[in-house]
């Protein structure tokens, strides 16, 4: 999935292991942050183990497991990408469970054997020992889907497909021709976005690879798409909700059918769709509090709204009319019930989204972006360039513009929960965790 990283920011405008602090929330909840990782992508949890890829000074990565209780770094392993896109961002190791409290981490390594560039490793998830092995030529990445392991395979040959794999030996249960990326999954379906000209929304029965329905996205957004610009998903009870950033085509300068929609998990069947809004950063997932813009066929930006992922309903909106000129950056407070405008160290705008009116800034803290020019990683080795690390928010105060000295933990709507644990990466790398929710809920990048 290509999902918001730095360069979709820019385009819209040695450690220690110690309890967080600076909140209150850290007093109350069971909360910890590693300083002695630097965090690139998203982290997978699973069987109490927490992971991620890290990059280390000398610009290579890492595949680091940490103990999801105490933060503890558990093991690390070198880390590579072959194959995968820049504007995907740095690719996350697979955590799967294995039954009885058990679960395996599958990851790229860079050991390159004759015509392979890499291996894929699948490691135990509390030690580190390796399971098994299966060499790569190119790849976006593993991934978890259900009880097994699913494999997009050379991804930069004709011969692309995805496999599914027994997480425990490797043996392969299915393959699927051509390149796909699983969307989402439960113990018994697959949901996959199959990458073509034409991209569809393919559903499969796991253990067999039997289809069970489709859906071209054309179907549900209209004719034109490319997924050059961008796309991301998100489930919501017996939903979908997908979105497709728009691509400009630099030759005939025309822009690609773009937007939301939703599909029922149950059959395929679009349930309802939202064409000619870009989704706006930061954001929560297009399934929980997607907030987007509407553009007009003459390219021209409208207001803002906040919608109902569960029926596509506008929650909140302000109009075009409302939105200040310009050098401003969207700031969210943790209910997403205002919209800020933030201006660094300035007195900045803000609005009630249900009421659409002007909302008092004096005492109103939202979240926003850290960094507005975000720079590309210096990754080492034969890594094509372009990729960002995933971003991170700050708290600002609106009625000054200036950061909020000693923040607690960034919104729900941005981090998610996985099983009650809430885990985001700060700008300069740090994890930091803290278990004040209850059920797993999708965050901004999923």
């Amino acid at each position: 999935m290509i999902r918001p990283n730095a360069l979709a920011l820019a385009l819209l405008a040695n450690g220690a292991l110690v309890a967080c602090s600076g909140s209150d929330a850290a007093s109350t909840f069971p909360a910890w942050q590693n300083t002695q990782v630097n965090v690139v992508s998203r982290v997978s949890t699973g069987a109490g183990v927490a992971a991620t890829t890290s990059m280390r000074p000398d610009g290579t990565l890492e595949t680091v497991a940490l103990d999801l209780a105490s933060g503890k770094k558990l093991w690390a392993y070198p880390a590579t990408m072959a194959g995968r896109l820049p504007g995907m961002g740095v690719q996350t190791p697979a955590t799967v469970e294995t039954g009885a409290g058990h679960a395996v981490v599958a990851a790229v390594d860079p050991t390159k054997q004759g015509k392979w560039n890499a291996t894929l490793s699948v490691r135990d998830a509390k030690t580190g020992q390796q399971k098994w092995a299966r060499p790569v030529h190119s790849t976006f990445g593993p991934q978890r889907c259900g009880p097994y392991l699913c494999l997009s395979e050379h991804t930069a040959l004709a011969g692309a497909r995805m496999v599914v794999l027994d997480p425990q030996t490797g043996k392969m249960l299915w393959r699927l021709p051509g390149i796909a990326e699983v969307e989402w999954s439960d113990q018994n379906r697959v949901v996959v976005l199959r990458l073509a000209a034409n991209p569809v929304l393919e559903a499969y029965e796991l253990k067999t690879g039997k289809a069970q329905w489709q859906l071209p996205i054309e179907q549900a957004l209209g004719e034109g798409i490319d997924l050059s610009g961008g796309w991301a998903f998100g489930a919501t009870g017996d939903k979908l909700v997908g979105y497709v950033a728009p691509y400009t085509n630099q030759r005939s300068k025309k822009t690609s059918t773009f937007g939301l929609f939703s599909v029922r998990l149950s059959d395929g069947m679009v349930d309802w769709m939202r064409p000619s809004v870009v989704r706006v950063y930061p954001s929560g997932n297009p399934a929980y509090a997607p907030v987007v813009r509407p553009v007009d066929q003459q390219g021209q930006y409208g207001g803002f709204a906040r919608l109902d992922g569960e029926s596509g309903r506008v929650l909140g909106q302000i109009t075009a009319t409302q939105v200040p000129g310009s050098g401003w950056w969207l700031a969210f407070p943790p209910r997403m019930d205002k919209l800020g405008f933030l201006q660094h160290n300035t007195p900045s705008a803000a609005y009630d989204l249900a009421s659409g009116q002007k909302a008092e800034v004096k005492g109103l803290k939202a979240w926003s972006f850290c960094v507005t020019d975000p720079q590309p990683l210096k990754l080492a080795g034969n890594v094509t360039p372009g990729f960002y690390s995933i971003a991170a928010l700050c708290e600002f105060d609106l009625a000054t513009g200036k950061r909020v000295a000693g923040a607690g933990a960034p919104p729900s709507w941005f981090t998610g929960s996985q099983g009650g644990w809430r885990l985001w990466r700060d700008e300069k790398g740090a994890l930091h965790a803290i278990k004040d929710e209850a059920a797993t809920a999708p965050g901004m990048y999923g």
